[in-house]
């Protein structure tokens, strides 16, 4: 496959499936919530709330499946749960390199994330490479949630970047439609929760960053990216 070249001034990155592979935790946490009243947490309903803010996802989840709580006790329910699994996260391979690299260059970086501050802290309290990013902004920390480009606008207003000029880095549809909307290329990190319709909403679909490499203010992306002609 031929290298695609692109000229960003700075990134701004998803984090759950993102830059951490912490939606197969999602799942064993909300399904134990789930054991005790019979329900099962299926793939294609999950499908509809990757990438959404907290609360929204809970009344959502709470709705499709008749749970018999409210959103709120839901999320205390399962947090339970996530604070244990949340610490031990994996990267989503090469994530670390491609990150720790930016840094070196002193290419700005932000994280904008649907997680709340209190567990996005949770997820990189043992990750020194994430610790390091400084410009960060959480679900509970804007008004309007993906797939509204709130967060991504806000993201590169605090970079002092245009729009135009970020590449930023996600894993669901919403995310994809909120880059767009924001006016920002976005470059799709492929998985089991995306349909081949989804994948249109991204500029560039990849497995993971194995393939990425920055140098001199360009992204060269290699082997594994599936361009799209969206």
């Amino acid at each position: 496959m031929s290298t695609t070249s692109l000229a960003p001034k700075g990134f701004i990155l998803d984090l759950d499936g993102t830059l951490l592979d912490t939606e197969p935790l999602y799942t064993e946490a909300t399904q134990n919530v789930m054991d005790p009243i019979g329900r099962r947490f299926t793939l294609e309903f999950k499908r509809t709330i990757v990438g959404r803010e907290a609360m929204e996802s809970a009344n959502m989840t709470v709705s499709e499946y008749d749970l018999p709580m409210d959103a709120q006790t839901f999320l205390d329910r399962r947090s339970v749960f996530l604070k244990v699994l949340f610490p031990a996260a994996q990267p989503i391979t090469g994530a670390e390199r491609f990150i720790e690299g930016l840094l070196d260059q002193d290419v700005p970086i932000a994280i904008a994330t649907s997680s709340s501050r209190e567990m996005f802290e949770l997820k990189r309290s043992q990750k020194p490479w994430l610790q390091k990013i400084t410009t960060t902004l959480c679900g509970d920390e804007v008004r309007r949630s993906k797939p509204d480009p709130e967060i991504f606008v806000e993201a590169a207003n605090a970079l002092g970047i245009s729009a135009a000029d970020c590449i930023v880095f996600e894993d669901s549809i919403t995310g994809f439609k909120a880059a767009r909307a924001a006016g920002m290329t976005v470059i799709g990190i492929d998985s089991p929760y995306l349909l081949d319709v989804d994948r249109t909403e991204a500029n560039l679909v990849i497995d993971d960053y194995q393939g990425l490499t920055f140098v001199q203010g360009q992204l060269f992306v290699g082997e594994g990216a599936d361009p799209d002609s969206a």
